[in-house]
């Protein structure tokens, strides 16, 4: 029984080693429109761009803040399916190719995960406790989302 045990600890071993070798690329930014960001394409008070970029950029940008753990399989891969899965939805980069109803649409959707508290993930929160947004930060967001996206109403 030791013996069994001892294969299937080294098999295991085995397996781990082999997975550090797949290592996917990182999501740095190297193609960057500059003019396309978000906080380009509005005046973002800046109170409201720290806490875009400490609770959302990580899974909603170009640019990823990669920690420590993300070296080791299987964290970063679960880490780049987060990370797709989110630029897919939102992406703060790509903001001005999206267009003006687009734009309204993400705003709002934006204002409804941060209410049902669906948004930053429990499962980044969970590591990342800076990530938590207050309930101050929350209302400084949805107010300054709000009144951004009752100014693209009036463009249609």
């Amino acid at each position: 029984m030791k013996r069994i045990f001892k294969k299937i600890l080294f098999i295991g071993l085995i397996i781990f080693l082999l997975m550090q070798l797949y290592q996917p690329a990182r999501n740095l930014g190297y193609r960057q429109d500059i003019t396309a960001n978000f906080t380009k394409v509005y005046n973002v008070p800046k109170n409201v761009k720290n806490i875009l970029r400490t609770s959302c950029y990580d899974c909603h940008s170009n640019y990823t803040n990669y920690p420590w753990y993300s070296n080791i399989q299987p964290a970063r891969f679960l880490m780049e399916s987060h990370i797709k899965e989110g630029k897919e939805n939102l992406n703060f980069n790509e903001w001005g190719n999206y267009s003006s109803r687009k734009q309204k649409n993400k705003l709002d959707r934006i204002v409804k995960e941060i209410k049902s508290n669906e948004m930053p993930l429990a499962s980044y929160t969970l590591i990342h406790k800076n990530a938590i947004l207050s309930s101050s930060q929350k209302q400084e967001v949805m107010n300054w989302i709000e009144k951004t996206s009752d100014s693209l109403s009036s463009k249609y």
